[in-house]
């Protein structure tokens, strides 16, 4: 089983349009409502995968109650956090080229009271979990060092933990010493204070986190590819993709790839570009199912290409 814990889960509406222009009145092509948030996507991919997913998320309001039933409906079982505020509803826009246009509410903010049953919930849960995913922003009233805590507690009970959350917070984290962090290029570039241009930028970024608290780190450079720096040594992996529908959730779906695969090697990082790319041939936020995965689009190498120019560098 897979925990997932989404301290600021939401319901996201995803509408594809033709192109996006400001100040008109665009016509929808499509529309999809699906539970959202970036563990919940997780704990979607997973289930997917035909794993087990259990997802611990704070809800609250009609919102919060329409993202459980469709995390329900589609078999996950959910470890609800009752608070008074309602869960955020998000807004992404899919231009027809594959531009994704994403507007993100804030969310509630979680009580004294709310936050140590969140905390609570998760100690629960996790005996029976084989790695827990602890994914995206904290919502208000959480302090930076909420996922450290997490890590600390998750470690006292002997569990592998996952993160994928980016600025002080995960700053913070790495100090508890997470057994893997999920950042994407820009995150990476933010986090060592430094811009990104080459693939061996990004391998320097990552070793510098692993120094300071990291396990092992798994960088999503976006259409460059992925890198997992370990104990173990450094791979480099790209996946073929002929077209881009919907970039929403690919990183999640990715990083359930890398779990469900083990979570550690060359085959586990194979796996999660697998998944990321099935993802972005999706609509929506739809997660890849095994019928969806093209292994055979998949690269891996340990021969880094360190002086490869990033086509969309980050600072």
């Amino acid at each position: 089983m897979i925990l997932t814990v989404t301290p600021n889960p939401s319901l996201d509406r995803t509408y594809e349009v033709h192109a996006l222009k400001r100040g008109e009145v665009i016509r929808a092509e499509t529309e999809r409502v699906d539970p959202g948030g970036k563990g919940v996507n997780v704990s979607r991919a997973v289930t997917a995968a035909g794993r087990r997913a259990v997802a611990v998320l704070p809800l609250g309001g009609a919102p919060g109650a329409l993202v459980a039933d469709l995390l329900d409906a589609q078999g996950i079982e959910v470890a609800p956090v009752p608070i008074a505020g309602a869960t955020r509803s998000n807004i992404a826009l899919v231009e027809a080229d594959g531009t994704l246009t994403k507007i993100n509410a804030p969310g509630p903010e979680l009580s004294a009271a709310e936050q140590e049953l969140l905390l609570e919930t998760v100690r629960e849960q996790s005996p029976d979990a084989d790695w827990i995913a602890c994914c995206g922003s904290l919502p208000r009233g959480l302090a930076p060092s909420w996922y450290a805590d997490v890590v600390t507690r998750a470690h006292a009970g002997g569990a592998r933990i996952a993160l994928d959350t980016s600025g002080r917070a995960l700053l913070e984290a790495l100090r508890a010493r997470p057994d893997v962090v999920k950042p994407n290029a820009e995150e990476l570039a933010e986090a060592v204070g430094r811009p990104l241009a080459t693939v061996g930028d990004a391998v320097k970024a990552a070793e510098e986190l692993r120094r300071w608290g990291a396990r092992t780190v798994l960088a999503s450079l976006g259409a460059d590819g992925q890198l997992l720096v370990d104990d173990a040594g450094t791979w480099f992996g790209t996946a073929r993709v002929d077209a881009v529908r919907s970039n929403v959730g690919a990183g999640d779906s990715s990083l359930a790839g890398f779990l469900v695969a083990g979570g550690s090697g060359p085959e586990a990082l194979a796996s999660a570009l697998a998944h990321g790319a099935a993802a972005v041939r999706l609509p929506g936020s739809v997660m890849p199912a095994p019928a969806d995965l093209d292994p055979a689009a998949v690269s891996v190498t340990a021969d880094v290409p360190v002086d490869r120019v990033l086509e969309e560098a980050a600072s």
